[in-house]
């Protein structure tokens, strides 16, 4: 054996082996549809296995029909090719067989598509906001109304803490829904496009500033389930998620009281005063959840992008022009407004946070009164 020879048998061993392991890897990994835990989920996901089916016998006649063919039919065999022209029987055949398997296909995926739109009779009305970067839920038959955003601490999303198993898909307040019930959802948008999306039901439509649609489902077994903004709307587009949490009916009544009962308690801390200690602690969760993804947590913003609250213009400046800018936003940049989406207490806290914090120390106290003559 040659030295030329001798050195390529490491790298073939080498490459077998990357090979196997690449094989291993592979067995590994599935991509297909989930079932999901709807009935249009599993519809869509029978659809799918069945047309995929369907395309692999496609797929095993026609590659098999052509390379029998050029097996048995070449040259070096003395195959003599036929001479024939316009073969009536040849042309309805492949003209009736797909037009068949077309119609096969299309009733029940039109069956399905007809049932996807149908949010009739439904139990429960949802309406859907999307905002950058956070959704609203509001709860058109119970009264009741939140906003849910990204959970995941920012030592995780700094890689200064190992990253748990939902990271990515956590948040403060989950949709909740009572098993077994119709749920629709109306979606809509209050800046730009957004796309609701959670893999489990089935199910995607894009929330869209000045347009409703429209989905539908039903969930019949508990379960937590999670999914994403599925529509590129930002910078922080992939902090975006989405959890659903389906309960059994007399824990759903629960939750429902549970959640009148906050709001009430909101309403109550809108007239009430608050300590600067108070407002700080409150201000910083606050100003953690809805500011911290563009200004930064400590508060230097991106430059070019996003202003620096630690030190300010408006942060050092008259405490009513801060508080006016936070409830009503600035248009044409990314400065959103916050009076439909916080509280009272939640906007003076917020504002008594940033006017005080990272060294601003300006040594005022937004009470929640303010914001309330400020509305």
């Amino acid at each position: 054996m040659s030295a030329r020879t001798n050195l390529r048998v490491p790298q073939v061993l080498t490459g077998l082996a990357l090979l196997s392991v690449a094989g291993i890897a592979a067995a590994e990994y599935g991509l297909n549809l989930r079932p999901g835990v709807t009935t249009i989920a599993q519809e869509a996901y029978s659809l799918h296995m069945l047309i995929l089916w369907v395309c692999v016998a496609i797929g095993i006649v026609v590659f098999g029909a052509m390379f029998y063919s050029i097996l048995n039919h070449r040259k070096s065999k003395g195959a003599v090719a036929a001479q024939f022209h316009e073969s009536t029987a040849v042309e309805i055949a492949w003209t009736i067989i797909p037009f068949l398997i077309l119609i096969g296909m299309a009733i029940p995926a039109t069956k399905a598509l007809i049932a996807m739109e149908d949010t009739s009779n439904s139990d429960l009305t949802i309406k859907v906001t999307g905002y950058q970067w956070k959704w609203q839920y509001e709860y058109l038959n119970e009264g009741v109304n939140f906003f849910s955003t990204l959970s995941t601490p920012k030592e995780e999303i700094f890689n200064r803490a190992d990253k748990n198993p939902d990271y990515l898909l956590e948040v403060d307040n989950p949709v909740v829904v009572p098993v077994g019930k119709k749920v629709r959802l109306s979606i809509t948008a209050n800046d730009v496009i957004h796309a609701w999306w959670v893999p489990d039901l089935g199910m995607k439509k894009d929330a869209i500033p000045g347009f409703i649609n429209e989905m539908w489902f039903n969930i019949d077994t508990p379960g937590t389930y999670r999914g994403q903004c599925a529509e590129l709307c930002g910078k922080d587009h992939g902090f975006m998620p989405i959890v659903v949490v389906a309960k059994e009916q007399a824990e759903y009544d629960t939750w429902v009281a549970d959640q009148l009962k906050m709001a009430d308690a909101a309403a109550a801390d809108s007239n009430r005063d608050f300590t600067m200690a108070e407002l700080m602690a409150r201000g910083e969760k606050v100003y953690t959840s809805n500011c911290a993804a563009c200004h930064q947590a400590n508060g230097e913003g991106v430059p070019g992008a996003f202003p620096a609250l630690k030190g300010g213009v408006i942060t050092t400046g008259p405490a009513a022009e801060h508080l006016a800018l936070v409830m009503n936003g600035k248009a044409g940049t990314a400065m959103a407004a916050f009076a439909g989406q916080l509280n009272d207490a939640d906007l003076a806290a917020v504002v008594t946070y940033e006017r005080n914090a990272w060294g601003n120390n300006k040594g005022d106290v937004v009470q929640p009164a303010a914001v309330k003559a400020a509305r």
